[in-house]
């Protein structure tokens, strides 16, 4: 099963760097554990750190993983983390229960990968592992609500594709809906995150 499983993701740049360039090095994907859960609350805060923030005071981004962690729409098997292969984690990703109608979908975020191991292949990593959980788990479609130049890479298109309209409408056309195999064109309506995403 894919829970039980521990995804090897390489990331090696085989051509000579040229200057300025990062060596890519491997990414190992698995889910999260109960002992990476501060780690995942303090690489969140220091991804979605903004300038006007108070000394002490968490962005709204981490306080969410936390009450997502902690109501019903958790899904165990799809909160995975990235880690390097001495397992320091460095990156984050998880999709939570939301609903488009009555039909039971995943709305993917936060997306995280620590300052420092960003542009490195972590996020983009995390978003083909989470995706490929997704449909192993025979999900129908994830949304999410992002900057469709960096989404589209994955597969994601703008919702209203789908018959699908976001939560608020001034979200267009940053929400965004990937279809899985057991999508069916049926599945159209507005779509609803679970009830922590309302307070941030």
């Amino acid at each position: 099963m894919f829970g039980q499983c521990l995804l090897i993701v390489p990331r090696y740049n085989r051509l000579p760097a040229r200057p300025g360039t990062v060596h890519r090095k491997p990414v190992l994907i698995r889910r999260e554990t109960a002992r990476d859960t501060a780690v995942i609350h303090a690489i969140t805060a220091a991804a979605f750190a903004r300038p006007d923030q108070l000394p002490g005071q968490d962005p709204p981004e981490a306080r969410l993983v936390d009450e997502l962690r902690a109501s019903p729409a958790w899904l165990p098997r799809l909160s995975l983390v990235a880690v390097t292969a001495a397992d320091e984690v460095i990156g984050h990703v998880l999709c939570t229960r939301g609903d488009v109608g009555t039909v039971p979908v995943l709305g993917l975020g936060p997306l995280t990968v620590r300052p420092d191991h960003q542009r490195r292949g972590v996020g983009s990593a995390l978003m083909h592992a989470i995706l490929g959980a997704a449909d192993a788990l025979g999900e129908p479609l994830v949304a999410l609500l992002g900057n469709p130049a960096y989404y589209r890479r994955f597969g994601f298109r703008p919702s209203v594709d789908y018959q699908i309209a976001p939560p608020r409408p001034e979200w267009h056309p940053h929400f965004q809906v990937r279809a899985l195999t057991a999508y069916q064109p049926s599945m159209s309506g507005t779509f609803a995150y679970p009830e922590p995403f309302d307070r941030t």
